[in-house]
């Protein structure tokens, strides 16, 4: 059987995942959206990182483990852009059904491989949960431990469920290649 999405636990530190978020929440926010703009899908704030080099091969690592071992599409080897995702029960932080694939985009790339770090300690936060629709979800008592890497196709359909209680923290990145066809 093939593999839907590939899960590394727990593979970076507290003090890793804690510094990156105390980094990240000095860029600058925006409320997070989607493809077409429509904010009553999403409600998140977002900061958007450019150029960490050393953290782009970090998760390109990753990556290339996964794709080597589950997907083995044509990839790109480098990220352009990764987004530090806010999701606070304050304002009841979700992100309903999507996929990460921009499918009336003109360029002839599309995004093929979607990476989400999960940056919270699972113990400051309630709700929060991703999920995938088509396909078995990772097991929250895996998916949830601080530090875990998943890396999943763009195309799979997927949530996070509102956020009941404290803040979740994530960082999401996407790897391109040429087309899907």
């Amino acid at each position: 059987m093939r593999d839907n999405w590939q899960l590394f636990k727990g593979e970076l530190t507290k003090a890793f995942c804690e510094k990156l978020i105390e980094n990240c929440k000095n860029l600058p926010e925006a409320d997070g959206a989607t493809f077409n703009g429509n904010q009553n899908h999403r409600r998140s704030k977002v900061r958007w990182l450019y150029g960490e080099k050393g953290l782009q091969d970090i998760l390109l690592h990753y990556v290339n483990i996964a794709n080597a071992e589950a997907f083995n599409v044509n990839i790109q080897q480098e990220m352009y852009e990764m987004q530090f995702g806010e999701y606070d029960a304050e304002y009841g932080g979700k992100y309903d059904w999507h996929h990460d694939v921009n499918w009336e985009n003109s360029k002839n790339f599309d995004r093929k491989l979607s990476i989400v770090v999960q940056l919270s300690d699972p113990e400051t936060y309630e709700g929060g949960d991703f999920e995938f629709s088509e396909v078995e979800s990772p097991k929250k008592e895996d998916w949830g431990k601080q530090g875990s890497i998943l890396v999943f196709p763009s195309y799979l359909t997927h949530r996070v469920t509102e956020v009941t209680s404290g803040v979740r923290y994530s960082l999401v990145s996407w790897v391109r290649g040429a087309r899907w066809r």
